[in-house]
C-alpha cells in the first residue's frame, strides 16, 4: 500500500510549516506499514512500540511550534547491528525513517514529518573505553552529553564541547555540529570527532575517519556527515578527541549599563591575549527571568546607583591558580576600562556552578513565562553582534514581537527568541515569519549564516534557501540522493523539500 507524505495531497503545505517551499513532490511516494514489515522489524528488536504505546514525546523537539507529527512505528534499537537491520526493511520497503537522540533540538529536526519508522537511539548509550596514549572516547551516539563530561572529568580529561542543554545526545551535537559556550576557545563538536560508525539509508554500516589527528585521505566523508542532521545515515558510534581538563577555572561576572558597551568590549580580550574559555552575553530582562526561574539572584541588577543593562559572562582557564589569577587582574582592568560598571569574581566550584545556573536555564525560564514562542540561533561576525541585535530588537518591535537575546559573544552565535503571550498562533506565525525574513536578510548582508548550532531542520528550509540560494541548495540536494536514493532518511529536513 503506497501513501504520500503524511497522506496530502500533491502540492499541499505541510502543516506546521510555514515555508511555502515545503510542498509534496510528484513521485516522493512511501508505503505504509503492513503487519508485514513491522513483524519483520519486530524479529529484529524487542523494543517496538505502536500505536497508543508510542510516547507522544516522539512527535515533537523542543520547539513544537514546527509542528507535531507522530510516527507509525518507534523503535529503541540496542545495537549498530540492530540499527542496520532496521534500516535495510525500510529501505526494502520504501518507508520514511527519523533518527532521534533525546529530542532536545530547536528545529523540528527530529520530528517524523513524513510518519513511518522512529528510531530512538538513547537506550545505546554506553561509554565504551578510554585511549589514553591517543586522547580519545569511544562511545555509543546515545550517551548524554552530561555524561559523558562527568566520566571525562572523573580522568582528569575535558570534552571541550559545552553546548548549553547538557542532556542531549553526544550523537544529535554531532548531527547539527552543536557549538555552546566554550567554542569561542576549543571549537565547536566538529573538531572533537576522530571516527564514527555510520548506518546507511540502505542499510549498510560504514567506518568514517580514524583515531588520527589530520588527514588527506579523499573526500571527508566524515565531515560531511557532523552536521547533516540525520538526512545522510544514522550515527551509532562516535570516536572523540578529549584532552587534559584544565587546573584552574574561573568566571567572571561582568555588568554594563547597556548592551552596545558589553559587546564592544568582546574582541579586547581575544588582543589582549586572554583566550578566554568562554564569553556569553545576555540583556538584563532574560537575566531577571531565568532567576525567577532557579531562585536565587546572583547578578547584580544595580550597582552604585547605576542600573544594569547587559551582562558579559566570562570564563578563564589556565594551568595553575596563579596564572588564572594574574588573567583575572588582566580582565577586570580591561573590562572597566571599557566602560564596565564592576566585576564580580566567581573563583569556586560554587560559585562558578551558580553564576552558570542562571546562562544554562534561560530557555527553561522563557519557556515558563512564555505562551507562544519561535528562536533563530543565527551567526554573525563579531564585530557586528552589537548593531546586529540593535536592528533585530527594532524589527521585533515593528513586527509586534517582544525580542529575548543572548548567545555566544565571543563566536558571534546569537540566540533570538520571539515571544508573545497576547496573539493567536496562526497571527504569531505571520508575525515571526515577516520578522525572520527580515533580519535573516540583514544576517546574510553583513556576512553572517541562518544557524551556528541548531541546525535546519524542517523549520528552517525556507531561510536556508534564501541565505544560500538555490544552486547551493541543489549541490546539497545531490548529495543528499547519493547517500540516500530513495529520500527516506529523514525527509524533508535540511535541503531536502518535500
Amino acid at each position: 500500500m503506497q501513501g504520500r507524505c503524511l497522506d496530502y495531497k500533491i502540492g499541499t503545505v505541510l502543516p506546521g510549516k510555514r515555508q511555502p517551499g515545503a510542498i509534496v513532490k510528484e513521485g516522493n511516494m512511501y508505503n505504509q506499514l503492513t503487519q508485514q514489515i513491522i513483524d519483520q522489524i519486530k524479529a529484529v528488536s524487542e523494543a517496538v512500540f505502536l500505536g497508543e504505546d508510542i510516547n507522544p514525546d516522539y512527535a515533537k523537539d523542543e520547539m513544537p511550534i514546527y509542528g507535531t507529527h507522530m510516527p507509525d512505528l518507534a523503535v529503541q534499537p540496542r545495537s549498530t547491528q540492530e540499527v542496520a537491520a532496521i534500516m535495510k526493511i525500510c529501505y526494502d520497503n520504501n518507508i520514511p525513517v527519523t533518527p532521534r537522540g533525546a529530542g532536545t533540538g530547536l528545529a523540528g529536526g527530529a520530528v517524523p514529518i513524513c510518519g513511518g519508522v522512529l528510531m530512538d537511539l538513547t537506550k545505546m548509550n554506553k561509554i565504551k573505553s578510554y585511549d589514553m596514549e591517543n586522547f580519545v572516547v569511544e562511545i555509543e551516539a546515545g550517551v548524554l552529553l552530561n555524561d559523558l563530561a562527568e566520566d571525562c572529568q572523573a580522568k582528569g580529561m575535558l570534552y571541550p564541547p559545552d553546548p548549553g542543554e547538557k542532556f542531549a545526545c553526544v550523537g544529535g551535537n554531532v548531527a547539527t555540529n552543536a557549538g555552546g559556550m566554550r567554542a569561542v576557545k576549543y571549537g565547536a563538536t566538529r573538531d572533537y570527532v576522530r571516527a564514527m560508525t555510520v548506518v546507511l539509508p540502505t542499510g549498510e554500516i560504514t567506518r568514517l575517519g580514524a583515531t588520527v589527528s589530520k588527514t588527506s585521505s579523499g573526500y571527508s566523508l566524515l565531515n560531511l556527515m557532523i552536521g547533516s542532521e540525520g538526512t545522510l545515515g544514522i550515527i551509532t558510534e562516535l570516536t572523540l578527541k578529549i584532552i587534559p581538563a584544565p587546573k584552574a577555572v574561573a568566571s567572571l561576572i561582568i555588568p554594563f549599563e547597556d548592551l552596545h558597551t558589553a559587546l564592544a568590549t568582546v574582541p579586547k580580550f581575544k588582543m589582549a591575549h586572554m583566550d578566554p574559555q568562554a564569553i556569553e552575553f545576555m540583556e538584563r530582562e532574560i537575566v531577571l527571568a531565568s532567576e525567577r526561574y532557579v531562585g536565587k539572584s546572583v547578578f547584580p541588577q544595580e550597582l552604585e546607583g547605576t542600573q544594569v543593562g547587559a551582562y558579559l559572562l566570562v570564563t578563564l582557564d589556565g594551568n595553575s591558580e596563579d596564572e588564572v589569577d594574574a588573567l583575572v587582574e588582566q580582565a577586570a582592568e580591561l573590562v572597566v576600562e571599557e566602560g564596565a560598571i564592576d566585576v564580580l569574581v566567581a573563583d569556586t566550584p560554587s560559585k562558578i556552578k551558580d553564576a552558570w545556573a542562571a546562562r544554562s536555564s534561560f530557555l527553561e525560564a522563557i519557556m515558563e513565562e512564555t505562551k507562544l514562542l519561535d528562536e533563530c540561533d543565527v551567526v554573525v561576525p563579531v564585530n557586528k553582534i552589537a548593531d546586529y541585535l540593535e536592528f533585530v530588537n527594532k524589527t521585533g518591535e515593528e513586527c509586534g514581537l517582544t525580542i529575548k537575546s543572548f548567545g555566544h559573544a565571543g563566536d558571534g552565535n546569537l540566540h533570538i527568541y520571539q515571544c508573545s503571550n497576547d496573539l493567536e498562533e496562526e497571527e504569531f506565525k505571520k508575525r515571526v515569519d515577516q520578522f525572520f525574513d527580515i533580519i535573516y536578510k540583514e544576517a546574510t548582508e553583513c556576512g553572517g549564516l541562518v544557524s551556528g548550532e541548531h541546525g535546519i531542520g524542517s523549520g528552517k528550509v525556507k531561510y536556508l534557501v534564501d541565505s544560500v540560494g538555490e544552486t547551493n541548495m541543489a549541490i546539497m540536494e545531490g548529495i543528499k540522493r547519493v547517500f540516500d536514493p530513495k529520500m527516506i532518511l529523514n525527509p524533508g529536513k535540511v535541503c531536502y523539500r518535500l
